[in-house]
Formats: C-alpha cells, sequence, structure tokens
C-alpha cells in the first residue's frame, strides 16, 4: 500500500532538486511522521446490554449509535469482567482480569458504612508489572485525556492521563500529537433509574419484560425509563461525534463506542451472566475501513488494552491476559471462552465465576449457601425494586424465575444455553444431556482460574491490612526518585520494581502548579445543573519519564513524582544550576 508514510523513505531526490523543494519535502516528511500514529477516542455509556437498534432492539431509537455501526464495525459478541462498574473498569484499564490484580471487590474505597467491617477504604496494590495502559501511549507520544469517570479501584499515578477531569479533551494537546480521548456518558447509569426521568418516550404498556419480572406496571414503568435513558444517551453520544466532525479529528480517528458493563434494572447489573456483561460495541475505522460490517468473534474487556496498543504502534507487554483483536499487532488467536467474576458487593460478600463460549454459560458459586439475592441498599432505591422486595414479603410474587433469586441454598453449578435462553432462567447443570459441556466448561474454568491466579481466595480484609499494608494500618510509600546531573540536564531513576516517574519542570521555583480549564462533560457532573460552575481547576500535567536525559536550563526546576499503583507517592524538587 503507498501510504504518505513510505512515499517519505520510498523518495528519492535527484541532485538538481532546487534546495527550497528539498526543504519542503523534508519538512513534509516529517509532517507526515508527526500524524502518522492514529487517534483513538473511547465513548463510553454505562450499564446498558445491547439495548440498541442497530443490535436488533426494535422499541428504542438510537439512530446516532445505529450512524455509527453503519460508518464502522459492529461487533456482537463482545463481554465485561464483571456486572459492575469497578471492577470491570479496573480490568478494562489494566488489561487484567480483577481476580489476579486485587480488584475484585465492590469497591475499594466508599462510604465506610457501606464496607465490611474491619475493611478500610485502599487502593488496591497491583502487581508490580501492571500498569494503566494510557501510561504506555504516553511513552509512545500519545496525548492523553479522560473526561471523566475513572473507577478503577486504585488512585492511578500522575503518568497515566494528561488530564482527567469534566473538562478534559483531546483539544488541549499540542499541534499534530496523536490523541487516546475518553468520553464518559453517564446518563444511562442505574442512578437515573432511581431518579427516573421526567417523562417517558415509550408507553410502559407497550414494553417486553424478561421472564424473570413479574410483569407489574412498576415494572414496565422502570423499563420505559432505561430506553428512555438509552436514548438521551444516544443524543449526548451524537453531541460528541459532532464536536469530532467540527475538530476534523473524526474521519482519521479509530471512534469505539461501549458499555462498561451490561444491565441497570433488579437482577441485570451485578450479575455475570449475559445480562450483566454482554455489552454494545462498535469501531469506527479511520477513512470509514470495514463501513457497515459485523464480527462475531467472542471478545473480553481485557482485550481492549492490547488493542489501544496495537492501533498506537507500542509494545505490548508480555503480561497482558488479553489479545489485541485491533491495530497492526491483532492476535491470529481467538478467544474460545470468556470470563467473568463477581465478588463482594457494597458489604455483602459472595464468590461467583462464570465462563462462556458464547452458547453455552458454565456458573459457579463457591458459596451456595447463601442466595443470589444480596440485600444492597443502593439498589433497593430503584422503584422496581422496592415493588419485587415488597411483594415478596406480602408473598406475592408468583413467577418461579423470580423466586429463584431468594432462594437458599442456591445450586453449586448452573449451566444455560444461552443462545436459546438468553434469559438464562433454565438450569441445565443437573440434565443428563449436557453433562459432557458442562464438564468441558467446569474443566476450562478452573484452569482459567488457576492460571490467572484469585485473590478472593484470600479474606479481603487479610488482603489489604496484611498482604499490602504489611500490618501497618496504611499503604506504604514509594520509595524517592534519584536525581543524577547530567552536561544538559538531569536524567532520572527508581529502585522500587513497579514505581512509575513522572516530573513537571518549572521556570524558578516549583508555582502555578493548575490551571483552569472550562468545563464541558457529559459525565455525572453535568447532571447536576444546580452547582452553576463552567469552570474547573486541574493540575498541570506531568509527563512520563522514558529514560535518557530530561533537558533543563539553567535556573530551571524539576519536580518528580513516583508511584507504584497502591503505595502512596513520593515527590521531591531539584533545581539545576
Amino acid at each position: 500500500m503507498f501510504t504518505t508514510k513510505n512515499y517519505c523513505s520510498f523518495f528519492k531526490p535527484d541532485r538538481q532538486f532546487h534546495i527550497k523543494a528539498m526543504l519542503f519535502f523534508v519538512l513534509g516528511c516529517a509532517f507526515a511522521y508527526a500524524q502518522d500514529k492514529a487517534n483513538i477516542i473511547w465513548i463510553v455509556c454505562e450499564d446498558i446490554s445491547p439495548y440498541v437498534g442497530s443490535y436488533g432492539d426494535a422499541t428504542v431509537h438510537t439512530p446516532n449509535i445505529d450512524a455509527l455501526a453503519q460508518e464502522g464495525v459492529r461487533y456482537t459478541r463482545v463481554y465485561t469482567t464483571a456486572g459492575v462498574c469497578a471492577p470491570s473498569r479496573s480490568s478494562i484499564i489494566t488489561g487484567m482480569n480483577q481476580i489476579s490484580i486485587g480488584t475484585p471487590h465492590m469497591r475499594t474505597k466508599n462510604n465506610p458504612k457501606l464496607m465490611p467491617e474491619g475493611v478500610p477504604g485502599y487502593s488496591a496494590v497491583l502487581p508490580e508489572e501492571v500498569r494503566a495502559f494510557p501510561e504506555y501511549l504516553r511513552k509512545v507520544g500519545y496525548y492523553t485525556s479522560n473526561n471523566a469517570k475513572e473507577d478503577y479501584q486504585f488512585e492511578e499515578p500522575v503518568t497515566v492521563w494528561d488530564e482527567s477531569s469534566v473538562g478534559a479533551t483531546y483539544q488541549n494537546r499540542e499541534p499534530g500529537q496523536p490523541f487516546f480521548s475518553v468520553f464518559n456518558l453517564a446518563i444511562s447509569h442505574e442512578s437515573q433509574i432511581i431518579s427516573p426521568p421526567d417523562s417517558l418516550y415509550h408507553d410502559p404498556n407497550e414494553m417486553v419484560l424478561p421472564l424473570y419480572y413479574e410483569n407489574t406496571e412498576q415494572m414496565r414503568h422502570d423499563k420505559a425509563a432505561l430506553y428512555t435513558r438509552v436514548e438521551q444517551m444516544d443524543s449526548d453520544m451524537g453531541e460528541v461525534v459532532a464536536q469530532l466532525k467540527r475538530d476534523g479529528v473524526y474521519d482519521d480517528s479509530y471512534v469505539i463506542f461501549y458499555s462498561d458493563h451490561g444491565g441497570n434494572l433488579p437482577w441485570m447489573k451485578r450479575e455475570i451472566l449475559e445480562r450483566g456483561t454482554h455489552i454494545p460495541f462498535i469501531v469506527k475505522y479511520p477513512k470509514g475501513k470495514f463501513a457497515g460490517t459485523v464480527n462475531n468473534d467472542l471478545i473480553s474487556s481485557i482485550d481492549f488494552a492490547p488493542s489501544m496498543l496495537s492501533i498506537a504502534g507500542a509494545d505490548i507487554p508480555e503480561y497482558l491476559q488479553g489479545n489485541a483483536f485491533l491495530g497492526p499487532s491483532s492476535s491470529s488467536e481467538k478467544n474460545n471462552y470468556v470470563f467473568a467474576a463477581r465478588d463482594r458487593m457494597a458489604n455483602h460478600y459472595d464468590r461467583v465465576r462464570s465462563v462462556s463460549d458464547g452458547t453455552f454459560r458454565y456458573v459457579y458459586n463457591f458459596h451456595p449457601e447463601l442466595p443470589k439475592y444480596q440485600d444492597l441498599a443502593y439498589r433497593s432505591q430503584m422503584p422496581s425494586m422496592k415493588e419485587i422486595l415488597s411483594m415478596k414479603d406480602a408473598g406475592q410474587i408468583k413467577n418461579p424465575y423470580l423466586l429463584d433469586w431468594f432462594e437458599a441454598p442456591k445450586p453449586q453449578e448452573e449451566l444455560y444455553y444461552t443462545s436459546k435462553d438468553p434469559d438464562e432462567v433454565h438450569n441445565l447443570a443437573e440434565e443428563p444431556a449436557y453433562q459432557k459441556k458442562k464438564a468441558e466448561l467446569k474443566e476450562v474454568l478452573f484452569q482459567w482460574l488457576k492460571d490467572v491466579g484469585d485473590v478472593a481466595e484470600v479474606p479481603e480484609k487479610e488482603m489489604v491490612l496484611e498482604d499490602w499494608w504489611k500490618g501497618k494500618g496504611e499503604p506504604p510509600i514509594t520509595e524517592r526518585a534519584k536525581v543524577k546531573k547530567e552536561k544538559d540536564g538531569v536524567s532520572l531513576s527508581n529502585s522500587m520494581k513497579g514505581a512509575s516517574i513522572g516530573y513537571r519542570i518549572f521556570d524558578g521555583e516549583v508555582k502555578d502548579t493548575t490551571l483552569v480549564r472550562p468545563i464541558k462533560t457529559w459525565d455525572f457532573f453535568y447532571l447536576m445543573p444546580q452547582n452553576g460552575k463552567t469552570t474547573v481547576e486541574v493540575p498541570k500535567p506531568w509527563k512520563v519519564y522514558t529514560g535518557g536525559t530530561v533537558p533543563l536550563k539553567k535556573g530551571q526546576t524539576i519536580q518528580v513524582n513516583s508511584q507504584r499503583i497502591g503505595y502512596r507517592p513520593s515527590e521531591l524538587i531539584y533545581q539545576f544550576n
């Protein structure tokens, strides 16, 4: 393929060319090189299964998402590793299963009333080799911005994002700099059903409910509220795309839309079934490549990180547990299975693991003595959840599938023919005709647990206070970086494994460490217009140290930040004279 990049290396100028033409050519090649890396935009919504027109839902109206699908690739079998925000987002940002890195519990920093007794709020201490993948993008020249939800189960080092705030945008990058920008859309979140829309876009009486609900007016109302929020989210998504087009970055970028997990109604969110982990996922390629096509590969959300690194031309670390399915380093190896895990929710423990081959799902319950249902204060605020609990207490639930949610003990093993039973209400685990499939999936699941490791085998309190904090009651402090003076600057080092190094340079003393950005967001901030703020104060970005000499002039000061994820950061200030 004859591209601008290989044109610059292919063309050999003749000696007769005028020197000005030569200069113009060289500068042109340099510019083409600067533009060589593709931009990547994530548009991430909250809490929806594929309730999207282009995924076959004839009730909901999603013209903007459907337009993206027409211009891109619609992936039909993409699954998250958890059915709830923080564990899922931790696996997405690291490319690692949350059970293998210490982030399986929902969530690690919470209201003390919602934490188990004796378990403090904490930032998970990740294995020393693990990083949040945007740091790798920054090392190869990308500007990274996140607007605005993080919820990674750990406090990310300053090396991850150039900016993460309700004012963060690719517009703040240097001219010609490639970028990775995330825009979070909050309006489809569970909280926006707990606080339902003032008016519904759909008649509740026209709602078709899953088999595991009682067909009540309130349940139909909440389903209509879900569809209303999805359509409002689609409008927000359209605004993001319109901004990309106005800025001239849409055509040449990867634009990726997905949900952070499935569900948002009772017994959807938090579950590691189809309804909690199956998500919409659409990729618009640069220049409309593959427009209007469908991909049926089985993909896990841990595959997102290596795929972004592949697009960027960055090295893909060997420790990553996913496979790249986008970019030049895409793996020829396809997933045969995808896995998911469910652990503590708020202050209620359980431990459930599942595996799907895209047709069948096997679930193993480590605590069959507990019901599937967990009494979560947050979820109980939802009107339909209140009704379900009221009907249960009054003995009015007649639907056997809904009653199963509350049964204790629950079966240790579950097997669902998901392609025929998408609501997963018919447990085939004891059916003789499916014993071979059950045995296959059980063996695969337990081999996976052995391969990746499962931190939930250790009580959470012990993991945090003893394994990570070594009985000292607080997280360790990252070792301070060392500064070595060089001829024209300094070099930096840190002997602590897992420590990332960031730095900022100031003329003279360290001051003016923040910037003021205009607020432009579709995240939770914009759902609270009563705050009245139009600007936000954010930290001045840190650069990622990648080795070598950091150029400094006499009198300049370098501020150096070191942090291993889960440890407290350390800083030092050094003036170059």
